[in-house]
Order: C-alpha cells, then sequence, then structure tokens
C-alpha cells in the first residue's frame, strides 16, 4: 500500500519532471540538499506542510494542485476555493468587470481554466454573434465557440492559422498539467475541420502581422476584422478561483478594424 510520503513524493518528483529540472536543480532552487530532495520524492522521508509549500513554490505548481499535494501527504488543504459570486470576491468580480467593461469597443473576455465564459463585455458578445445559440448556453466555452462548424469557424479566413495558435495552447497547458477535461476538450477540437488547404499551407504568411503576433481575422458585414490578445492573470491570487480566471483582451491589428469596432459599438440613429 502507497504511504503518504511516497505518493507526495512521487507526485512532487512529476512536477519537476515536467518543469524539466533535475534534482540538483530544485535542490539549489529550494536551498536544501539534493539528498534530501531525493529522500522526499521517494518516500524515505515525510515532508513537512512548509516543506511541501515551499518546493510547490519553486516548480510555480498551481494552488489547485498544491492543495492536492497536502492532502496527498495527510495535511489540510489551505488555499481556498470560493465561487467568484462569493462575497469575499467582490472587490476582485468588480475589478474582472472594470477591465473588461472599460476595454469596450474592443472585445474583451474572462475565462476560467477550462476556457468556459465567465464574463464578457458588449463588444465580446458581438464577436460571437451570428453563432448557433446552443453553444452560448452556459457553460460556454471560448474554444469550442472558435472552432465548432457551429461557431465562428466558418467566418474565420485563417482558420488554420488560428486553429493551431488554439490547440497549441491547449497543447502546451496541458504538458505542464494535467486536466481529464482540457485532454476531452484536446481531442473534440482537433476533431472540428481544419480549414482548406491554401490556408493550411500558407498559414504563416497570410497575416501582415504574422512577424509578431498570430491574429484572429474574421469575416464581418462590415469587412474583415483583425484582432490579436493578450492576457492578463491575477498577480498574487490565494484563491484557486481567482488564480484560474484570465482576461483575454483583443485589440485591432489594423486601421480597418478599429473602425469596424467603433462603428459596431456606435448606437444606430
Amino acid at each position: 500500500m502507497a504511504t503518504p510520503e511516497y505518493l507526495v513524493g512521487g507526485h512532487l518528483r512529476e512536477w519537476r519532471q515536467r518543469r524539466r529540472m533535475s534534482q540538483l536543480d530544485l535542490a539549489c532552487e529550494a536551498g536544501i540538499s539534493s539528498r534530501h530532495l531525493s529522500f522526499v520524492e521517494t518516500g524515505r522521508s515525510r515532508p513537512s506542510r512548509d516543506m511541501i509549500l515551499h518546493l510547490a513554490r519553486q516548480l510555480d505548481i498551481p494552488l489547485r494542485e498544491r492543495n492536492m499535494l497536502l492532502t496527498a501527504a495527510g495535511y489540510a488543504a489551505v488555499f481556498p476555493e470560493r465561487p467568484l459570486s462569493d462575497p469575499a470576491l467582490e472587490p476582485a468580480r468588480q475589478a474582472v468587470e472594470l477591465v473588461i467593461s472599460g476595454h469596450d469597443p474592443y472585445p474583451a473576455l474572462a475565462v476560467d481554466r477550462h476556457w468556459t465564459m465567465v464574463s464578457a463585455n458588449n463588444a465580446g458578445m458581438r464577436l460571437f454573434d451570428g453563432v448557433d445559440p446552443a453553444l452560448l448556453r452556459p457553460p460556454a466555452n471560448v474554444l469550442r465557440l472558435y472552432l465548432h462548424p457551429q461557431g465562428l469557424s466558418s467566418r474565420i479566413t485563417n482558420l488554420a492559422q488560428w486553429r493551431q495558435h488554439l490547440l497549441g495552447r491547449l497543447r502546451r497547458h496541458l504538458r505542464i498539467r494535467k486536466d481529464t477535461v482540457l485532454s476531452a476538450l484536446a481531442e473534440e477540437l482537433s476533431a472540428y475541420p481544419a480549414g482548406d488547404g491554401a490556408d493550411r499551407a500558407n498559414g504563416a504568411l497570410n497575416s501582415d502581422h504574422a512577424e509578431f503576433v498570430v491574429p484572429i481575422e474574421l469575416s464581418t458585414r462590415a469587412g474583415t476584422l483583425s484582432l490579436f490578445s493578450t492576457t492578463t492573470l491575477f498577480g498574487t491570487p490565494v484563491d484557486i478561483t481567482l488564480s484560474e480566471i484570465a482576461l483575454e483582451c483583443f485589440y485591432p491589428a489594423d486601421a480597418a478594424s478599429t473602425e469596424i469596432l467603433k462603428r459596431a459599438a456606435t448606437p444606430s440613429s
């Protein structure tokens, strides 16, 4: 029967290997001996609660998984997970809404660790005009909205390039963090149509901005909308929910896109 020491040691070793660190690398970063780290990883030494948290910080392990490490070692979890509607998170929720609403007339979305849409500004919702309403029913997954045949994919003129970008982000995430939900999502998205052959062959060349950013190029009634995005995270969260919220803010990649977004936000007279 696996002991708590063996379980937590194995988990720490797996995280160290995911981070491509040797025992010596991690021991030096943590300020402990390689021998002690080896004993921890093999279950010969039971790490204290503080040592587990110290090693987890050096390995940049997400808060959710830090709780799992503590539980595996027989300690109580220390990081709370409250719903975003919890009164204790009201200041953070207001900050999210302030950022995304202030980003109008440009699209902005708040998503959780599974890319489920948590909130969106007016421009962000306009981005998904015309998609199958079923895809927008909560919990709406943003990656599915982009790539599903009934989503935006038929209007994304550089679909292969954008699809490759999104799947690459998702796979990089999975390489450093186990998540069965995201693994299943990656399989689903990979099965969706990838765009025509010309798009696949020329994806990296389709955009004037490809040298520094991968835009999404979306066909609209007002013309082609070209957008690139930035991702913002909470800097020092100690709540699991906040640690997993990301703000995706889109910006126009050219003057024509700026005008399209501004006109869309102007009420018709």
